[in-house]
């Protein structure tokens, strides 16, 4: 049967030529220090959203939120749980952890949680020329992709904790400092900051409090810059 499918992506990065397959272990900055990587012309150039690009994150962040928040409305809890599936991306077992727990620590309107069967959106692993990005068919189901080589030049845990921060509404903002967790690979390989700023995580909360209303007037293709 043939069937028709949305493909939208939210891209992290695009075309990095690493080619061994090798995890660097993540460490976490300081402020002081994230604040002295800032994005250069050249850092920016490469990951440069378009305007498909953001379109395709707004309508992965809908999608997950949409599913989250029918299972609230049974449930009658006061957060939201957004669970997912790790299934499909063993390698970064760790990585996706990791984020997790640095999201759930960061924000109280929503949580992250594994899911045993259902979920709102999965995790999976691969090469993509790309690189890592968060994707929905456009029917409420998403998933965030992790490229191999990406996140063998990239701090593996800034770039899942990166692309988890879409699934939870961010948009990207690749012209900001190191210390901005949504300005992803603007800053450079050197950036190994895994954490949102307050910025972020009270627009997070902001977001998962007041539902999709913050996104009807195109607020999201503002921000992404």
């Amino acid at each position: 049967m043939k069937r028709s499918k949305i493909f939208l992506t939210a891209s992290l990065g695009l075309g990095l030529a690493a080619s061994v397959v090798s995890l660097p272990s993540a460490s976490a900055t300081s402020a002081k220090t994230a604040d002295t990587q800032v994005s250069t012309a050249t850092s920016i150039a490469a990951y440069e959203a378009s305007g498909e690009n953001q379109a395709a994150t707004k309508a992965f962040f809908e999608a997950v939120m949409k599913s989250a928040k029918a299972k609230q409305a049974k449930t009658g809890s006061l957060a939201v749980t957004v669970t997912y599936s790790a299934r499909r991306a063993p390698t970064f077992a760790s990585q996706i952890a990791r984020s997790t727990q640095i999201w759930n620590s960061a924000v109280r309107n929503v949580q992250l949680r594994e899911g045993s069967g259902s979920y709102d959106f999965e995790y999976r692993e691969g090469n993509d020329s790309r690189g890592s990005y968060a994707s929905t068919n456009g029917h409420g189901r998403g998933y965030i992709f992790l490229d191999y080589r990406q996140n063998q030049q990239y701090d593996s845990v800034r770039v899942t904790a990166h692309e988890t921060g879409h699934v939870l509404g961010l948009p990207d903002r690749y012209s900001g400092p190191c210390s901005e967790l949504m300005s992803g690979g603007g800053p450079g390989t050197s950036c190994t900051n895994p954490y949102p700023n307050a910025q972020e995580s009270s627009r997070v909360n902001q977001l998962w409090a007041n539902g999709l209303t913050a996104f009807d007037k195109g607020s999201f293709l503002k921000d992404a810059r």
